[in-house]
């Protein structure tokens, strides 16, 4: 008796894809996130993997972010269970800057934390703050999008399929 394996490559292809296209890595994750409302606007909540550090956070960004401009992201963490409390670190990229010194903060064991910060973007387009967690010695990794101006549309039309030697379908698509 055969067991054929599941194939994999569609799932593979989409990923290669979206990483090429600059999606950050939780816009991938299964699952998704999720929209709430929570204390003064709309929440995010971001995407938890099983093997992560386990702090749920929520983030969202108050404002139209503009060039040059500061603009304020708010970040809740919870699910804080060890007794040591967790960490949180925060970087920048994409001409995306901290408007503070404090990059680092200690989360209290069973509390919900806030943290407001400032971001400058450079220019238009999208930059990230990445926000990593750590608990009982595992971390988990966050980028929060700040997008300057408007979201790019669908992308173009594509192109029409066309077969590999291998008979595997492709089509071929324009990059910028």
């Amino acid at each position: 008796m055969s067991h054929a394996k599941p194939d994999r490559r569609p799932a593979v292809v989409a990923l290669a894809f979206a990483l090429a296209l600059g999606a950050p890595l939780y816009a991938c994750a299964d699952g998704g996130a999720k929209s709430n409302k929570v204390g003064g606007g709309s929440m995010t909540a971001a995407p938890m993997k099983a093997n992560g550090s386990g702090v749920a956070l929520q983030y969202r960004v108050d404002g139209t972010p503009a060039a040059g401009a500061p603009v304020s992201v708010v970040l809740r963490f919870d699910g804080i269970s060890d007794p040591a409390g967790a960490t949180v670190r925060l970087t920048t990229e994409g001409g995306l800057s901290l408007t503070s010194a404090e990059v680092t903060r200690t989360l209290p064991t069973g509390q919900v934390s806030n943290w407001t910060v400032e971001v400058v973007p450079a220019a238009a387009g999208i930059g990230y703050l990445h926000v990593f967690t750590t608990q009982y010695g595992a971390t988990s990794a966050t980028s929060v999008p700040v997008q300057v101006g408007k979201t790019p549309d669908a992308m173009p039309s594509a192109g029409d399929l066309k077969s590999t030697p291998g008979g595997d379908k492709i089509r071929s698509m324009p990059v910028k």
